[in-house]
């Protein structure tokens, strides 16, 4: 094994929601809920108790969200996408999106009232899948641009879906800057889900896609609220609204413990909260890591807003955690239940196991306050996305990097 597990952990005393974090409110996730209920293929994923698990490692429970049964697209990702070109219709419209149900958004006045327009996007994969599966459902048009070493199964997944989709010579960031480009060149609608100056809207409403997902939790979870929940980041777009929504629900001095987890190759976010300075700080170079998903090398600014003053705790894992998390999933305790999570999906579950197993590691399980009360939420947000790769881990033991 290499690397190292590394911490930063910020204190916060503010009993006030912070205004960042109001736009992902219960409000706006039952409002993304209904609309994505509105769609044939919808069904709640499922919650997977994993009571033996938790005995195992010595905790009160352990719930992991299984994205991999989301609308037949093996990750959570186009929760945000379909949200987003939902949003974005009704705004052209002058309407409301709880007007635009599927069924009107697919209506043939609807297509005569839009035309064709051209939604353009960069991906490692899952996102660019969901923009292109919303817009062939809508009858609209994708353009996807994937960055270098982009598994070419994730690319045919999106092809297949009717988009015009590439891999590119660009890591992810500058194949973020190419689709920009191309969408003022153009006139295409660039739907992104990481924000800059100038460009949050689209992502605001990408994120608040996303809170559906958390919607779903607290109602599967019913009153039993977990003390800890662990949420994996790119950009931050994913963690950052599921913390805001988290702190709006529970409330900014009840809510459960934050911590955010990060690949130590793309740790955008981890550097971030450790320098404090006020700056986004960036990582530059190829991103490899094989949590793909997760291979991004600028904060996104409105998803960092919010974890600065919700999230309480910034990890930095190596591959081999992630992959270890790959494989405690994929080989659960008698009467657990089975859940296949790819390499960004597992990576949370991968810190959890190991600091409750290492005794090596006994300092970061004190200092999350990990014990035998702790209930610990965990998201595995895709499955196996890039099958070769997963069998390569979770078969042969291997996770070098794929990039």
């Amino acid at each position: 094994m290499d690397g190292e597990i590394k911490l930063v952990h910020r204190e916060h005393v503010s009993p006030v929601l912070p205004d960042a974090a109001k736009a992902f409110g219960p409000e706006e996730a039952q409002k993304a809920n209904e609309f994505h209920r509105s769609f044939p293929e919808y069904a709640p994923t499922p919650l997977a108790d994993l009571k033996a698990l938790a005995k195992e490692l010595g905790v009160s429970g352990i719930y992991v969200k299984d994205e991999s049964y989301r609308f037949g697209l093996n990750a959570f990702k186009v929760l945000g996408g379909s949200y987003c070109l939902g949003r974005y219709i009704a705004e052209v419209l002058g309407r409301d999106i709880s007007q635009l149900p599927y069924a009107v958004m697919t209506s043939d006045d609807m297509r005569r009232q839009l035309g064709q327009l051209t939604f353009v996007t960069a991906t490692d994969g899952n996102h660019g899948r969901g923009i292109a599966w919303t817009a062939n459902r809508l009858g609209q048009n994708s353009v996807v641009y994937m960055p270098h070493g982009s598994a070419a199964e994730r690319l045919a997944n999106i092809k297949a879906l009717g988009a015009d989709a590439s891999i590119t010579d660009l890591n992810y960031d500058d194949t973020v800057r190419l689709a920009s480009r191309m969408a003022e060149e153009k006139g295409w609608i660039l739907v992104q889900d990481t924000a800059w100056p100038g460009y949050e809207k689209i992502p605001t409403w990408i994120m608040q896609g996303y809170t559906s997902m958390a919607w779903e939790i607290v109602e599967q979870l019913q009153k039993q609220k977990p003390t800890h929940i662990f949420l994996q980041a790119g950009v931050g777009a994913m963690a950052g609204a599921m913390a805001g929504f988290i702190t709006a629900y529970y409330g900014s001095q009840t809510r459960p413990r934050i911590i955010i987890v990060e690949p130590d190759r793309a740790d955008c976010i981890f550097h971030t909260a450790e320098a404090n300075d006020g700056a986004l700080h960036a990582v530059r170079g190829s991103l490899s890591t094989i949590m793909a998903g997760l291979a991004c090398g600028e904060p996104c600014t409105i998803g960092w807003e919010i974890l600065r003053e919700c999230a309480d705790d910034f990890f930095s894992i190596p591959d081999f955690v992630a992959a270890n998390g790959m494989r405690v999933l994929a080989n659960p305790l008698a009467g657990d239940t089975r859940i296949i999570s790819g390499e960004s999906g597992a990576a949370t579950m991968g810190l959890v196991t190991q600091i409750l197993r290492d005794e090596k590691l006994e300092h970061l399980k004190n200092s999350l306050e990990l014990d035998s009360a702790s209930r610990i939420l965990c998201i595995s947000t895709e499955g196996d996305t890039d099958r070769a790769n997963y069998r390569r881990i979770v078969w042969d033991g291997a996770y070098s990097s794929c990039k």
